[in-house]
């Protein structure tokens, strides 16, 4: 049973009248070859004498014109013997019937199986591939001589996956072979990752618009692989319609079923299918075939007749002729030319050159399926030797009996079928059978242009299925030349790889293939192609630039040696240096006036404090330790405890002094003002006074008290107020060091790629407190020399410490804001900015005034000096500092002589 047509002619679908069997058209040169390559085999076995011997083969022929319900009837026919078929009905005559060899394509041979399974009758199959056939359940007389589909899907998946192909297109016919082989492959693929860019079916119906649709979508998609499981037959409609929209830039993946087929490497297809990668089954030249098909006697029956008249577009028929002669004479001029009277036009003389002819019939180059059909009428014969040289009582049926060559039955047959073993003539290619299935061996085949523009197969590399998996396929890629004659294998992927340094992100409602390459994120890393997450570096790492390594994190603290902390050395040792400086001075001079005025003890308690401030900014340089980060605050806070309560102390009796005169003030206005009042009465009753009331001496309205109190705290009460201010933040602290001590860290979160070294204050709260107090020694000390600041003195020292402390808010209150937009090693250097600014604030404005007065002007430097100066033009004054004292005693002196006794 062979295809020989293409497809069924159409009817009219009458059923008012007797059906009867369609006819077929659209001859096959290709498949009329299998024909004859058929009688070839059977020809050549009658001739030997070592296989049957004594039996020739005969055969009978039908034509399943691709068509299921043709290869149905066909086989009914040849069951039952005679043209009718009748099911279950033996009427034929002569030989036994021996085997099926066909029938063609898988869906038609899975129909005729089923019937002949039926009757255990053997079907030898040359071009039924599905792996469907496979299923000795459904088909149990099944056997073929051509590979599994289910080797050839995978083959094919292998070779996607060889190439790197991951974005592929799929084509199958609308039948068992194309669905079946179509779905293995997608199966395995799509589990390597591989992804279906469009599936679409071909119609075994002829049907222009869905060519048209699959054509469209071919030229839309992006993927450049399509696979096509197909019938050469079923796939030639969509071929022409690709070749109307020059399609190209394609590479298609074969099946054998079309991959040396001559219906679809039609003459400029080039364009389109150069390139093509398929998968051919064994290959082999028969010596002899080649003579037998051009000997081809054009009258031997109905389809040799057919062929000869196709292939030389003329007719056997005299008859015939003869009234196509006629037709065309009328058409022309209306009367019969003399070739009509004579010889008619197109009728074949029967002796025409096959050899002339350069056809797919006669073209033994590529004899593969023909290969496969010259095996399949061997097996049969094989089978057959084997059951007529069954010896009696050592047969394989009941009682150790044969089967008779002239009479058996199918099963016996198919017996010696299902455990044949032959070498192939010419080849010596063994067959057997395994559950009806021979080795899946295919060769790899490259269509390529050749010199006169034609297409070529070229076997680049083989598949073997049997083999280990690894070496199951071998290509040579240097060998394949693909579409538009490139050279290098085409990309067709959806998405290009993520690179090193990105990850995988999936697009929503689109398959996996398609994906967008998202950067990792600071702090993560991907160092693999198309990585579906990114690792996340260590805490003491960071992602590099390229996000494809983790490197290790800068590790960064104010050190020493770098050119800011060399800086910073420098002033504090310039701050301390200069401090101790002063205080030498004050040393030298110490006797002097300005140096006791206001506790001189205080004042070098003050400069040891700010000695201290100085050189502590120094042990918040380096790399941060236990030790460093306990001694570098807690020498911050009683530095600066120690130094605010000295001023505190000094201030405090400075604004004592500053009430107290305010006082005596207003006492001297109320004395001087009752003074005038007895005056004027005395002068009223008519006595002139002694004595009149002046006012010659300074300040003498200052007080008008008799014992004003003056200098309530004593040097001692100065002294106290600083130690008892400076204990209870000394306390303060070692409660702090001995709960929660400070303790260096390592900060991985204030910036990515740095670790920063950095001291834990242990609690806020502490610090928080700490520091407050602080503040509040700050705040009160202020407070006091702003209420002292009127004093006139010669020197006023309250407005310079007025002056330091006003400095000293302002370089802290510049320092928050600072201080919160820093990171890393600046945040120290601010903090150690502020604490020099700060020092030298102080510094500056407390002691500056007094060094100049003792180094550059000390004939200022004197007792009369430190008393209070002239009283200005109005007679009023807002009293003094220095010799206060001294002034208050002076103003009860006058006013006791001014008293008059009436």
């Amino acid at each position: 049973m062979f295809p020989v047509h293409m497809r069924i002619a159409s009817s009219d679908g009458n059923t008012s009248r007797l059906p009867v069997s369609s006819g077929c058209e659209g001859f096959n040169f290709r498949t009329f070859r299998w024909t004859q390559t058929m009688l070839f085999a059977i020809n050549e076995i009658n001739e030997k004498q070592d296989l049957l011997p004594n039996t020739d083969l005969g055969y009978v022929i039908y034509d399943s014109c691709f068509t299921i319900s043709k290869a149905v009837e066909g086989t009914l026919t040849y069951l039952t013997g005679q043209d009718e078929a009748v099911p279950n009905y033996r009427c034929g005559t002569g030989a036994p019937l021996a085997a099926l060899v066909g029938a063609g394509g898988s869906d038609l041979s899975i129909a005729t199986a089923r019937i002949l399974g039926l009757y255990h009758f053997p079907q030898v199959s040359y071009s039924s591939t599905c792996s469907a056939l496979e299923s000795k359940f459904q088909f149990p007389t099944f056997l073929r001589t051509i590979p599994n589909d289910k080797h050839q899907s995978t083959a094919i998946a292998q070779l996607v996956l060889h190439f790197g192909w991951t974005w592929v297109g799929t084509i199958a016919a609308d039948d068992d072979y194309g669905k079946y082989g179509i779905k293995a492959f997608k199966e395995q693929v799509e589990e390597a990752g591989v992804c279906i860019a469009f599936s679409e079916t071909l119609p075994k119906v002829s049907s222009p618009e869905a060519i048209q649709r699959i054509a469209e979508t071919v030229v839309k998609a992006t993927s450049k692989i399509i696979v096509v499981f197909s019938s050469d037959v079923d796939l030639s409609p969509l071929i022409l319609e690709l070749l109307r929209h020059n399609v190209t830039n394609r590479t298609w993946i074969a099946s054998e079923a079309w991959v040396t087929s001559a219906l679809i490497n039609q003459p400029g297809v080039n364009s389109v299918l150069g390139g093509t990668l398929g998968f051919g089954v064994k290959r082999a030249d028969i010596p002899g075939l080649q003579r037998h098909l051009l000997d081809l006697d054009p009258y031997s029956n109905l389809l040799t007749e057919e062929f000869w008249e196709n292939l030389f577009n003329c007719t056997l028929d005299y008859g015939k002729a003869v009234r196509q002669a006629k037709q065309r004479a009328k058409e022309v001029n209306g009367t019969l030319s003399k070739a009509v009277r004579g010889v008619p036009d197109g009728l074949c003389t029967g002796g025409e050159s096959l050899a002339q002819l350069s056809n797919t019939y006669s073209d033994v180059s590529q004899l593969r399926i023909t290969y496969s059909v010259y095996k399949a009428v061997y097996s049969v014969a094989h089978a057959l030797h084997n059951l007529e040289h069954c010896e009696e009582g050592q047969g394989p049926f009941v009682g150790k009996s044969c089967a008779d060559i002239t009479n058996f039955e199918p099963w016996q047959l198919m017996y010696y079928l299902k455990n044949v073993r032959f070498k192939v003539p010419h080849t010596d290619e063994e067959i057997y059978f395994e559950d009806g299935d021979v080795e899946g061996v295919y060769d790899i085949i490259n269509w390529q242009v050749n010199s006169q523009g034609e297409i070529s197969y070229i076997t680049v590399g083989s598949y073997n299925g049997s083999a280990a998996p690894e070496d199951r396929m071998t290509i040579t890629n240097d060998s394949i030349v693909w579409n538009n004659e490139m050279l290098e294998p085409p990309r067709s992927v959806c998405s290009e790889n993520c690179q090193p340094g990105t990850r995988k992100g999936i697009r929503q409602g689109e398959p996996v293939c398609c994906f967008d390459c998202i950067p990792c994120a600071d702090g993560e890393i991907s160092n693999s192609t198309d990585a579906r997450a990114c690792i996340l570096c260590s805490y003491e790492e960071w992602s590099n630039e390229a996000h494809d390594t983790c490197i290790p994190k800068i590790i960064e603290f104010l050190a020493f040696g770098e050119p800011l902390g060399i800086t910073l050395i420098v002033i504090s040792a310039f701050g301390a240096l200069l401090t101790i400086g002063v205080g030498v001075v004050f040393v030298a001079h110490i006797g002097t006036p300005l140096v006791k005025a206001n506790d001189a003890l205080l004042s070098f308690s003050l400069l040891f404090s700010l000695v201290v401030t100085f050189l502590c900014s120094i042990v918040f340089l380096g790399q941060p330790q236990h030790w460093s980060c306990m001694t570098s605050q807690v020498a911050l806070a009683l530095g600066f405890a120690l130094c605010l309560s000295s001023i505190m102390g000094k201030t405090a009796v400075l604004m004592l002094r500053a009430q107290a005169l305010k006082a005596a003030r207003i006492k001297a206005k109320a004395a001087a003002k009752a003074a005038k009042l007895a005056a004027a009465e005395a002068a009223a009753n008519g006595g002139s006074p002694d004595v009149i009331f002046t006012n010659t001496f300074i300040n003498g309205d200052a007080n008008a008290c008799a014992n004003p109190e003056v200098d309530s705290l004593t040097c001692a009460h100065q002294r106290a107020i600083a130690a008892v201010a400076t204990l209870i933040q000394a306390v303060a602290c070692t409660v702090w060091l001995i709960i929660i001590p400070p303790h260096p860290i390592e900060n991985t979160s204030a910036q990515n790629i740095k670790i920063i070294l950095e001291c834990d204050e242990g609690s806020v709260v502490f610090i928080c407190c700490i520091f407050a107090y602080d503040i509040l020694l700050a705040l009160l000390a202020f407070i006091f020399a702003f209420i002292a600041r009127k004093l006139e003195d010669h020197f006023s020292e309250a407005k310079c410490v007025t002056f330091g402390m006003l400095v000293f808010f302002i370089v802290w209150i510049s320092f928050v804001p600072a201080y919160l937009s820093t990171r890393g090693k600046f945040m120290v250097a601010v903090q150690i900015f502020a604490i020099l600014a700060s020092s030298f604030g102080l510094l500056s404005c407390i002691f500056l005034p007094k060094c100049y007065i003792l180094l550059v002007k000390p004939e200022r430097n004197r007792e009369e000096m430190m008393r209070p100066r002239a009283k200005p033009r109005d007679g009023t004054s807002t009293g003094t500092s220095a010799s206060f004292v001294t002034t208050a005693t002076e103003v009860n002196a006058t006013i006791a002589s001014t008293a008059i006794d009436d």
